[in-house]
């Protein structure tokens, strides 16, 4: 007769069932392993016979069969020892069959029988759920797995205590969600001297999750500026948060089973690969566009990164998602998050003082944010010139409007929009709006529409463009409170469209 158990395939962040059958047969002894798995899979015999003898519990002399079903589905990964071990202790009538047969299980085992945590746990308790199953796994995921609620987990420290608890022997408690993660220190708003123009960008592209480009000179504020993102942000809604634990469980980023609520800051060096932006390499893992989802993206020194990782960012900015498409995987992760990035005017950085620039103005600028290409600048909602910080500036006294100031309407903000987009799935804030929708929302009024339609004859509007100023004039008017988007609305967005150190 087989005995079953159950675990998950990783594809993306979508855990796929796995039924792990095992079956005893006459004939010489072995043990073999089907199904596609990969070398850490078929290593797994090695760890279940050593575990399975320090409980004192010798395989039988006969043919042991694993088969991993669906058997064309890559299985990669060494949490499937654990589900593999429960199925040959059913098969040997070790642990009833029945009990295995309701139990997803992941975890790796050491040779002394000890569970070694694996990632994933919260993907793999989601499909618990919804194949109606209990969850199985190492005592350090279990706080994490426990967060989905609708599965009951059970956290082993050790082999034993799992075959020990299947046969009735000490019955282990369900694991508990642990602990939410603790908002750390962000840095405050008020510590930036000047630059109002972009401080109220800042604010703008926070309320409506608008991507935001800064271009000022070396040592204006930018990335300064940039890194107080954070705090104006609200915290994670509890969808967002489970969509971004999903994606950090993944990854491994998720610390002692804590779900942090908020919202994930990237910043990435400009010598990052593709992959490590896109996503790829073994197991087409996720990269830092998803580990930015529902977060922000800071991309520092914006020239510098590879032409090439830059054209890469260009459709999931459009679309939320990317598909990492590999010669052994297709994988598709969600990745809407803001872009934040800061960039020099040209390389010496000194493009608009003339005692300071090379000889090579203005050349030297178009070729430096030439990297950037028409269609990705097309993608920023607003561009921003950060001239440098005077000395009477630095010697002001502290902005009184904080971080947490602008963070309240920020969250009033975002609050008329969730309003405003409930009966849409899909849509959260106005930068998410287009067609039907987007007119209905960010029809302007006459004046409006009148200087509206002026910028776009004038300054060659792509379609695209046209549409990214309603929605910045959206947000403008949500910040005002403001019920219709009137013509000053228009206006403050048309300028936000505007930069004269773009060639």
């Amino acid at each position: 007769m087989i005995a079953r158990a159950y675990t998950v395939a990783f594809h993306g962040v979508e855990a796929r069932l796995v039924e792990v059958q095992c079956a005893l047969s006459a004939g010489l002894p072995a043990f073999q392993i089907v199904g596609l798995p990969d070398k850490a899979v078929s290593e797994a015999r090695e760890r279940v016979r050593a575990a399975l003898n320090g409980l004192a519990l010798a395989l039988p002399a006969k043919r042991i069969t694993i088969n991993l079903s669906p058997a064309d589905l890559p299985k990669v990964g060494s949490h499937f020892d654990l589900p593999i071990a429960l199925a040959v202790m059913a098969a040997m009538d070790v642990i009833p069959r029945e009990e295995t047969a309701r139990q997803v299980a992941l975890g790796e085992l050491s040779l002394d029988g000890k569970l070694i945590p694996v990632i994933g746990a919260l993907p793999a308790a989601l499909a618990a759920a919804q194949a109606d199953c209990d969850l199985v796994c190492p005592a350090e995921c279990g706080p994490e797995a426990a967060w989905v609620g609708a599965v009951q987990v059970i956290a082993p420290e050790t082999l034993l205590d799992c075959m020990n608890h299947f046969r009735g022997r000490a019955t282990l408690p369900p694991a508990q969600p642990g602990e939410v993660v603790a908002a750390p220190q962000t840095k405050d708003l008020s510590d930036v001297k000047g630059q109002e123009r972009a401080k109220r960008a800042l604010e703008i592209a926070a309320a409506g999750r608008h991507h935001l480009l800064l271009v000022g000179a070396p040592g204006s504020g930018k990335s300064m500026m940039a890194a107080r993102m954070p705090g104006l942000l609200p915290p994670l809604e509890p969808e967002e948060a489970l969509e971004t634990s999903m994606i950090h469980s993944l990854a491994g980023l998720l610390s002692s089973g804590g779900i942090s609520k908020t919202r994930p800051f990237r910043d990435p060096h400009h010598t990052a690969s593709m992959a490590a932006i896109v996503g790829g390499g073994r197991g087409a893992k996720p990269g830092e566009i998803s580990l930015a989802h529902n977060g922000v993206l800071f991309l520092d020194e914006l020239p510098e990164f590879s032409r090439q990782v830059l054209e890469t960012l260009r459709q999931p900015l459009e679309t939320g998602t990317v598909m990492v498409a590999r010669a052994n995987n297709h994988v598709t992760y969600p990745c809407r998050f803001m872009l934040v990035s800061a960039a020099n005017p040209c390389r010496c950085g000194y493009l608009a003082d003339a005692s300071r620039a090379c000889a090579r103005v203005p050349l030297c600028g178009e070729e430096y944010l030439g990297k950037i290409s028409g269609p990705l600048m097309d993608r920023f909602d607003l561009r921003v010139d950060v001239p440098p910080v005077t000395m009477s500036d630095l010697s002001l006294p502290q902005t009184p409007e904080s971080s947490k100031t602008v963070a309240e309407r920020v969250a009033d903000a975002r609050l008329r929009q969730r309003q405003r987009f409930a009966q849409h799935d899909g849509l959260r804030q106005n930068a998410d709006a287009e067609g039907k929708v987007l007119m209905e929302i960010a029809t302007p009024d006459s004046e409006g529409h009148a200087i509206l339609e002026k910028a776009a004859e004038r300054f060659n509007l792509s379609a695209r463009g046209y549409h990214r100023l309603l929605r910045v004039a959206r947000t403008i008017a949500d910040l005002d409170k403001s019920e219709t988007v009137r013509y000053p609305h228009v206006a403050e967005a048309i300028s936000y469209r505007l930069m004269s150190a773009v060639p």
